[in-house]
């Protein structure tokens, strides 16, 4: 008798908000095994989201998670090592200049910053948001938990729902920012060999400039680095593989349901979440703007002509961003091969959006200092 009343005190005790979390927990679910956005993570945390808000849980094995894995920021970097080692730099390595519009299309982060701040949210919060528009999940949790911002979960689902909605998001914000005569450019694609020794030399190089450029991105790009330090030193093959594979996607799973703990109904039901996935669309939106924007610009001076949808490859959602781009230039002209300078744009993407959030971090800090 006394279980039932146990049983029933605890169902009486559930409220319409922990219902919409488990809503949405297995709206995640289906996102993940229906449509295959970044399954890998969404059916953890849609799971956890489910788990979390139940009334007779208990959550401490969650919390204990969240606490080891992110807390101490162990999983955002492990997560790092996996994605180095997945990235390969040899399109960008062929032709450098790309690295121009990684860093134009992190564009989005900055006017989001601005833009939370003038909505009320704190500046902590503020950066934690903007970093979104990233498009660079492990990022955007390592400058949440930085500034330990209460809104972690939210910021968690609009970063890796936005990077599964690249496809849908990115197109029709490039077509409205290019004419149909602009998407039909060519560039030809005469790539440079890269020696063995430069694909070495490279990692090493960008965590030396990034450290000391942005010291606080270090840690990060360090990881990220000496994955694909792994990848290319041609004498760790199976810890690379093991690295993309293994590694990778364990460590995103457990970081689904360590995320999962931030869910919970009383702190994810609440007008704050919904402007937060607003201004995560709107960095995205504005990250592509940026990007395309800035090719057209340097169209202006350059006799050979960018097609400026490779601008709109630079942010990090890697490889979609480059395959949209690629997808988008066939539509228009089948014979127009954009892959390989996309490519090239998406990975420096990676680099600068893991340098934007050191930045960010940094500016933070020193306007706070300054107050």
């Amino acid at each position: 008798m006394q279980l039932f009343v146990e049983l029933f005190g605890n169902i009486g005790n559930f409220t319409w908000q922990q219902g919409l979390m488990i809503l949405i927990g297995c709206v995640l679910i289906w996102c993940a095994i229906k449509r295959e956005m970044e399954p890998t993570l969404l059916l953890p945390m849609g799971f956890g989201a489910i788990l979390v808000n139940l009334p007779f849980v208990n959550t401490e094995a969650i919390e204990t998670l969240f606490e080891a894995g992110i807390a101490t920021e162990l999983f955002p970097l492990l997560l790092f090592i996996g994605i180095g080692a997945m990235i390969d730099f040899g399109p960008l390595l062929s032709n450098p200049k790309m690295m121009l519009f990684g860093a134009a299309a992190q564009f989005g982060i900055f006017f989001t910053l601005g833009m939370a701040v003038l909505v009320g949210f704190s500046l902590q919060d503020a950066a934690s948001i903007a970093i979104i528009g990233a498009a660079d999940g492990p990022t955007s949790i390592y400058v949440a938990n930085y500034f330990n911002s209460q809104y972690q979960g939210a910021i968690m689902v609009a970063a890796y729902s936005y990077m599964a909605l690249v496809p849908i998001v990115q197109p029709p914000v490039i077509r409205l920012c290019t004419s149909a005569k602009e998407r039909r450019i060519r560039m030809p694609y005469n790539p440079s060999a890269v020696s063995g020794t430069t694909r070495i030399l490279f990692p090493i190089f960008v965590t030396v400039v990034a450290g000391t450029i942005a010291p606080k991105s270090a840690e990060l790009i360090g990881f990220l680095m000496f994955g694909n330090l792994i990848r290319e030193c041609g004498v760790l093959g199976s810890l690379s593989a093991s690295a993309q594979n293994e590694l990778a996607n364990l460590i995103t799973l457990v970081l689904g349901l360590s995320v999962s703990f931030r869910m919970k109904a009383e702190m994810f039901v609440t007008v704050e979440t919904l402007v937060i996935l607003l201004l995560g669309l709107v960095a995205f939106v504005f990250d592509t703007v940026g990007g395309v924007f800035f090719a057209k610009f340097l169209n202006l001076f350059s006799k050979t002509k960018i097609n400026p949808m490779v601008g709109a490859a630079g942010i990090s959602a890697f490889p979609m961003a480059s395959r949209v781009v690629h997808k988008m230039g066939r539509e228009e002209d089948q014979s127009n091969f954009l892959l390989m300078h996309a490519a090239g744009a998406n990975v420096s993407g990676q680099i600068a959006s893991v340098i934007a959030g050191g930045l960010v971090i940094t500016l933070v800090e020193n306007a706070l200092a300054a107050m």
